[in-house]
């Protein structure tokens, strides 16, 4: 069984500690978090928890593969920052699909992904790197999705291009050949039928812009 070191101390660190256990050939080994976080904790989950500053140093690249399940602040920068810094530790990122999700031949999925429950990727579907499927998403066919992104209860039809950094909130969708710019925000219910602007935030039906986003969303 393959060992994994996995950041953080909340829950998607928890959350990928359950899944890892009941549904994948992975165990994880124990958890790691930036040092400015822990406040004295040397455990998490009745594992041992870990500086991130000195992971690679305990639990070698050579030895251990990681997994970075964070959540959408900023925009993703926060997950895109640990997932790079990681790399340069030297590690092998893991990606997680839940067995009960439907990844058909010629889909093509990156590094340090979490693609939980009941997800559809359609032939010849592209998935990034970094990227957060949360349950029951469906990306149509050709469909591509760039680094950084996280999609949840969300439908992207046939060929649609997601830059990095977007955000799909809860029943949205997206049309057919339709572009989403890079840090394009979806709020939740909204659907796209244009395509969008750079870091812009969409919301309501026939969505269309309604401000810029901001670095600071979700804290």
């Amino acid at each position: 069984m393959k060992k994994v070191v996995v950041f953080g101390t909340r829950d998607f660190a928890q959350l990928a500690l359950y899944y890892f256990r009941v549904d994948s050939p992975y165990e994880v080994a124990a958890f790691t978090e930036s040092r400015d976080y822990l406040g004295g904790k040397t455990s998490f989950e009745g594992l041992p928890l870990v500086a991130f500053e000195d992971v690679e140093t305990i639990y070698p690249p050579e030895q251990y593969d990681f997994f970075a399940p964070m959540a959408a602040s900023r925009m993703n920068k926060n997950r895109e920052r640990i997932y790079l810094a990681a790399k340069q530790k030297g590690y092998k990122l893991v990606s997680y699909v839940h067995s009960s999700s439907i990844v058909y031949d010629h889909t093509i999925i990156g590094e340090n992904c979490f693609i939980l429950e009941n997800n559809v990727l359609q032939p010849y579907t592209k998935v990034g790197n970094n990227v957060i499927l949360w349950c029951a998403n469906i990306l149509g066919h050709h469909a591509e999705v760039g680094d950084h992104v996280f999609m949840t209860y969300a439908v992207i039809t046939g060929h649609v291009k997601l830059a990095p950094y977007c955000f799909l909130g809860v029943n949205s969708s997206v049309r057919e050949c339709v572009k989403l710019a890079e840090g394009t925000y979806v709020a939740m219910n909204s659907a796209i039928y244009e395509d969008t602007e750079p870091w812009s935030v969409y919301r309501g039906d026939a969505a269309v812009k309604q401000d810029k986003t901001s670095m600071e969303m979700w804290g």
